[in-house]
């Protein structure tokens, strides 16, 4: 980016044409955005489309910026028409911000050399020549995004498994442990998506490679770890309770997860080379010492209780199993060893955005959030040039600018943004004016308003507060190159930038605001037929058994993606005024018991897909039935039809208490388990049982949740 920027920019100086460098510069830089990871297809296509937009947005707004009252009005259908490009979802979100920047940015520029229509051609052309750096890129650096994500996708797989552990300390804050999950397991989930377009877009248009095969496939392992964790909550109550005396015990099942969570880290450093992979042996003396202890203690425990140990020390073999199959997978086996991956199978994953007109008709409507904000954003807009314009400010579109980066869709992110842009601008005011203060060559300046460019461009994604501190840094050393005065700079920016945050903020509050608790019940719906129709493929997998059919795992992928969506949609939530947060309590309170729901859903899942099960019993339909049931009249409640008074709903209680095992609490003795095909049997009842019964009871507290719940 750095170098698309300041190359054209360089050379026009250079060969006195500054005028045709800065719009091909320009142009490089409005394209951009769309440059984001995913499909290096999408990213093509997002190019060229900014780069066909910002030409033709550049060509009206030159025109229209030597006519103050028709700019005004031009300007606020423009930027509605831009914003209104972002319902075909987020590339093309970025495609209208690149629209809006070049918008505000063609009112700034004042042509002496070039005609308007000259410029526009060039700013296009100046995205045309970004893209061509973006191929050059690819072709010689094809698999370093893939590792990239792959990288981030370990480590974050590590955290989760650390912080699951740390829910077994006794003096655990279990509600903020449980949070920080909650926002890993969200984190993880949006990995998963861009490295599931990177891994089966990119090799759908170039083709199948090995390297391609290990990749997905250590991409499946990494994802079933993460089913596998959120499974596994491993009643962490009843093990405190179990191991109340001996807390030597918990620690042993701890230590083996922070050994997987080391070992994925060693993976992430190894990156591709085989030879920094880790070794076996300390996770292979964790497992020993872990099966030891559990011999030990067989012949003082409850059925119950020892089949609760068998089954988290199995969830710790299955973690193994697969911690141990990616390094075989990154260990570049043969390719006839690793499998092959069915290309139409694995793009049954993926989630296609919708492109259909009517989606834009159907949009138009106070119902919508995009349409409520692209109208905030050109009122606000409006608002910013005319204030701009009537006042003395030195740079009013610098205001524009500010209005645009800070505003979005949720109160939260602009409140946010807009706290960023001001102390980051304020910050980088502060450093700069000091070294342009101590520092008078133009070709330091020069240096340092690159650096700061390519770095800003680096943190704009990760820390929004740092981006604006050398944007602030970049903009001020150039205009120490162009003018002798810089002071004014130094001075007006900060002011413009306040002055641009306040009126978004302001906006975000009075112009037809879009509040989370008005779209909480809509996320709530989602997350929970998503669950509904994971419980229906497991039930029809275990009746049924046969080959595991591919609609099992996308309705599971489906599941893991809403409540992440659900958790996402709650911190919004929490970002807003107290005022607005209504029902929080409750919120908070459906969005933990969907997510444990949807652990027993994946517990039972693993259960079901790696042991062989018995024929499914009367009682097994039967409470399928009755959580079915739950969840259904969940949805009718949320589709704001006939609900029953929690009081009065019929035929709550469900006799899950009886007990199919005469001798669960019994102690185990030898003879009960010599026989290990009894044994197997028995575990399976225990465990389909247990979660059976914790998940109508889930199911039943969410429906009383619902039912008492007042929905904006």
């Amino acid at each position: 980016m750095g170098f698309a920027v300041t190359l054209p920019i360089g050379l026009g100086a250079a060969f006195d044409h500054l005028e045709i460098g800065l719009a091909i510069g320009f142009g490089a830089f409005w394209s951009s955005p769309s440059n984001v990871s995913g499909s290096f297809k999408h990213k093509r296509n997002g190019i060229l489309m900014s780069a066909a937009l910002i030409a033709v947005v550049s060509f009206i707004g030159g025109y229209l910026h030597y006519e103050k009252w028709m700019s005004f009005f031009a300007l606020g259908i423009l930027s509605f028409c831009i914003s209104m490009v972002s319902i075909y979802g987020f590339r093309a979100s970025l495609i209208s911000f690149s629209g809006l920047l070049s918008l505000v940015l063609s009112f700034a520029l004042t042509l002496e050399q070039l005609e308007i229509y000259e410029h526009a051609l060039l700013v296009g052309l100046g995205g045309i020549w970004y893209l061509l750096l973006t191929n050059l890129w690819h072709l010689l650096f094809p698999k370093a995004e893939t590792e990239e994500f792959l990288s981030e996708t370990y480590l974050l797989t590590a955290q989760f498994l650390e912080t699951r552990a740390k829910l077994a300390n006794f003096d655990a804050d279990r509600q903020k442990v449980q949070q920080e999950l909650l926002d890993l397991q969200s984190e993880l989930t949006k990995n998963h998506s861009t490295l599931r377009e990177i891994l089966i877009l990119n090799r759908r248009t170039s083709g199948w490679s090995n390297y391609a095969d290990q990749r997905l496939l250590v991409f499946v392992q990494l994802v079933e770890m993460l089913e596998n964790a959120v499974a596994n909550p491993a009643a962490y109550e009843r093990m405190q309770q179990l191991f109340k005396n001996h807390p030597q015990y918990i620690r042993r099942f701890q230590s083996l997860n922070f050994e997987m969570a080391s070992q994925l880290r060693k993976i992430a450093a190894a990156g591709s080379d085989p030879e920094k992979l880790p070794e076996n042996e300390q996770l292979m003396v964790c497992f020993i010492e872990i099966k030891s202890e559990i011999e030990n203690l067989r012949e003082k425990l409850l059925y119950g209780d020892y089949i609760l140990l068998q089954n988290f020390l199995e969830y710790q073999e299955k973690q193994y199993e697969k911690l141990k199959r990616i390094k075989w997978l990154l260990d570049d086996p043969n390719s006839t060893e690793i499998g092959n991956v069915d290309p139409k199978t694995a793009q049954r994953f993926l989630a296609f955005p919708d492109y259909e007109p009517m989606l834009l008709v159907r949009n138009l409507s106070f119902r919508s959030n995009i349409f409520r904000h692209a109208l905030r954003l050109a009122v606000t807009l409006m608002v910013g040039y005319a204030l701009g314009s009537l006042l003395p400010f030195q740079n009013p579109y610098w205001i524009l600018l500010a209005i645009i980066v800070i505003m979005r869709p949720s109160y939260g992110l602009t409140k946010s943004r807009s706290i960023d842009r001001i102390l980051g601008t304020l910050i980088g005011g502060i450093i700069a004016g000091g070294m342009v203060f101590f520092i008078q060559n133009p070709y330091v300046f020069a240096v340092l308003g690159v650096v700061s460019l390519i770095i800003a461009f680096s943190m704009i994604q990760k820390n929004n507060r740092t981006s604006a501190v050398f944007i602030t840094l970049s903009v001020i050393f150039i205009y120490a190159i162009l003018e002798t005065d810089v002071s004014g700079v130094i001075k007006f920016r900060p002011i413009d930038t306040v002055v641009g945050a306040a009126l978004a903020y302001i906006a975000m509050r009075v112009l037809w605001p879009s509040w989370e608790s008005v779209s909480m019940r809509d996320s709530i719906e989602t997350a929970v037929e998503a669950n509904r129709e994971f419980l229906q493929k497991i039930t029809s997998y275990y009746k049924n058994k046969g080959k595991l059919p591919t609609s099992f795992s996308i309705a599971r992928k489906t599941a893991f993606t809403e409540t992440s969506n659900l958790n996402v949609a709650l911190q919004r939530m929490a970002q807003e005024p107290k005022s607005k947060q209504r029902e929080m309590d409750k919120m908070y309170e459906l969005v933990v018991l969907n997510h444990s729901f949807l652990a027993s859903l994946a517990s039972l899942s693993i259960y079901v897909k790696h042991h062989k099960t018995t024929e499914a019993s009367e009682q097994f339909n039967r409470a399928v039935s009755k959580i079915e049931q739950n969840l259904n009249e969940i949805l009718q409640c949320l589709n704001k039809d006939k609900c029953y008074a929690p009081e009065l709903k019929p035929d709550t209680e469900f006799p899950f208490e009886e007990k199919l095992l005469p001798f669960k609490t019994e102690r185990i003795k030898d003879s009960d388990i010599e026989n290990k095909d009894e044994l197997r049997d028995l575990q399976e009842k225990h465990l389909v049982w247990e979660q059976l019964k914790w998940q109508f009871a889930m199911s039943d507290k969410m429906l009383h949740l619902v039912n008492s719940t007042t929905f904006s």
